[in-house]
């Protein structure tokens, strides 16, 4: 872990680009699974997750959901069905509604919002399942109005007995039916160019490992995609009034989720610095993801010393992470100088896992410091929108002298024809 002052310090983030040789593996399973639907997703499917599967069998039955929800505990779907009623207000108050506008020459012009008609979402296996993140991807889209959601997941989730039964449960909790039992990149290139099991989508969300997100790049253009998602990350702004147990705490609730995640504290207190450095250490070593914090910490933790608060703040607006933290004797004074942040979080009682699990807004958020012209997940990433215009003959005439000297301009003669032979004649 650096500590020090944030004078000359960089955040060597993680290529998202992945090597040539991944690059090409992926290249290879997207184009065959084009090619050959079922037959490939099903080959690339025994070769990596080693399960034997039939078409029949990669659709998840209403049974296993129903057995799902025998598998979990009653306070985990309590907790969960309210995360999800949280989740669902705070993304409704995002909505947006057609509108159009009529002036007295006849003239209308206006936006046609429609929700897309058909999504995508993945769901990892690997170190950990995320129900929580089921629920971020899928309520969204349905606030939209999605009608169609299909859900990805390898076949091998929760072990060896097959599909974590907390991802079924959030699922269709979320109100999703139509769930399959395949990863990787072949799921990918399943969703986006459709098999004859597993119909194509018009849009894939959801993270994944290096191979998902070089395979979500690679069919990006043939359907549209969220983002490509980095490893987690957390600064934390915090001066003297900060408890150090609380900044360590968040932290680490970062650095656990994976050994490249980045954990950072910028502060103009030494005392700080220090006294967070050694809860770090103190906390750390209780951790049942110990080896995957202490790695995150070496690797990517940072405690940085800033002369004062302004300071402070232009070192957040540089590293644009994914969460930040501000606190600080007053922090509601420092968020209209923050400009650069995924989610913020003010003051000692807002600790990120409040906005993971169950406060409402999505915690499905710019990575790589991508939050400089990047946002959170939300409602309009599942809504198209349509231009409305609408001319009468009246207006037209106004305007067709501007729109015939704008496209002779350029070299577009037919365009100017095309306007000027509707007032041929008459009174035109």
């Amino acid at each position: 872990m650096y500590i020090g002052s944030a004078q000359g310090f960089r955040l060597e983030r993680e290529s998202e680009y992945g090597s040539p040789e991944q690059n090409a593996a992926v290249e290879e399973i997207v184009e065959a699974v084009r090619r050959e639907g079922d037959e490939a997703l099903l080959r690339y499917t025994e070769r990596f997750d080693k399960a034997k599967l039939t078409p029949e069998r990669l659709r998840v039955t209403p049974e296993e959901i129903a057995a799902a929800y025998e598998r979990v505990e009653p306070e985990f779907l309590a907790a969960l069905r309210q995360a999800a009623a949280n989740v669902t207000a705070f993304h409704e108050k995002q909505k947006r509604t057609s509108w159009m506008e009529a002036q007295p020459d006849g003239t209308m012009l206006g936006m046609v919002v429609r929700p897309l008609r058909r999504v995508g979402l993945y769901v990892p296996g690997g170190k950990a399942a995320y129900p929580s993140s089921v629920l971020m991807n899928v309520l969204p889209a349905k606030v939209a109005g999605v009608p169609e959601i299909a859900l990805v997941t390898p076949p091998a989730t929760g072990g060896k007995e097959g599909i974590d039964p907390y991802i079924l449960v959030a699922a269709a909790e979320a109100g999703v039916t139509e769930m399959y039992r395949v990863g990787g990149a072949q799921a990918i290139a399943a969703l986006a160019y459709g098999t004859a099991s597993i119909p194509a989508v018009d849009k894939i969300c959801g993270p994944g490992n290096i191979y998902v997100a070089l395979a979500k790049r690679a069919v990006f253009g043939a359907v549209d995609i969220d983002s490509i998602a980095g490893p987690s990350e957390i600064a934390v702004l915090a001066d003297d009034a900060a408890d150090p147990r609380y900044v360590a705490a968040d932290m680490l609730s970062q650095a656990e989720h994976d050994e490249m995640a980045s954990a950072v504290l910028v502060t103009p207190s030494e005392r700080l610095a220090q006294e967070v450095a050694a809860e770090l250490r103190r906390q750390v070593a209780t951790l049942p993801r110990r080896e995957i914090a202490e790695a995150s910490l070496e690797r990517y933790g940072a405690i940085l010393t800033v002369a004062d608060l302004a300071e402070g703040v232009a070192v957040v607006n540089k590293l644009a992470p994914e969460h930040l933290e501000v606190i600080t004797e007053d922090p509601l004074s420092l968020l209209g100088g923050i400009e650069n942040a995924g989610a913020i979080f003010l003051g000692p009682y807002s600790s990120e896992p409040v906005g993971d699990y169950y406060a409402g807004p999505n915690h499905i958020l710019p990575t790589n410091g991508t939050a400089r012209f990047s946002s959170p997940l939300n409602v309009d990433d599942f809504v198209k929108k349509s231009s409305l215009i609408r001319y009468s003959r009246e207006a037209l005439r106004r305007d067709a002298a501007g729109i015939a000297t704008l496209a002779r301009h350029e070299g577009l003669e037919a365009h100017a024809r095309a306007v000027e032979i509707r007032l041929e004649g008459g009174d035109g």
